[in-house]
């Protein structure tokens, strides 16, 4: 991971990434009122982690990037490591269940699986880099 973004592509990468992830909150039935921004964290131009307030007053964490936006509620993982963690055990188990009900070998199916497993194990790797959360 040794791409490097300038002020302005940096700006716009996250500026995407919340766009990314305000969308896939509305398809999920979540309406976003507020960013806790000080305990979201950017990987530019890999990874987003949102901490959100939705308008139900719930908090919720927000994954977007180079990879599957997905959401958890906040009391499933305190801290946005743990976050990392918590989806890369979730996208482990979906891959799991998705290939063993994957008997017609559908090709995309079996594309998105391998797709979970990467981003899952990119996940935990960027879980254990101390250097990260130090």
């Amino acid at each position: 991971m040794t791409e490097q973004l300038n002020e302005q592509q940096m700006t716009a990468w996250v500026q995407a990434q919340f766009q990314k992830a305000n969308q896939f909150l509305a398809q999920e039935g979540i309406l976003f009122d507020s960013v806790i921004t000080d305990q979201s964290r950017y990987l530019a131009p890999y990874l987003a982690v949102w901490k959100i307030k939705a308008m139900d007053q719930k908090v919720y964490w927000v994954l977007s990037g180079d990879l599957p936006t997905d959401v958890t509620l906040a009391e499933n993982a305190p801290e946005a490591r743990d976050v990392l963690r918590y989806f890369s055990m979730r996208w482990q188990l979906k891959a799991e269940n998705l290939e063993a009900n994957n008997t017609k070998q559908d090709a995309g199916q079996t594309e998105f699986v391998e797709l979970l497993r990467n981003r899952a194990d990119s996940l935990y790797a960027l879980y254990q880099n101390e250097k990260l959360w130090s």
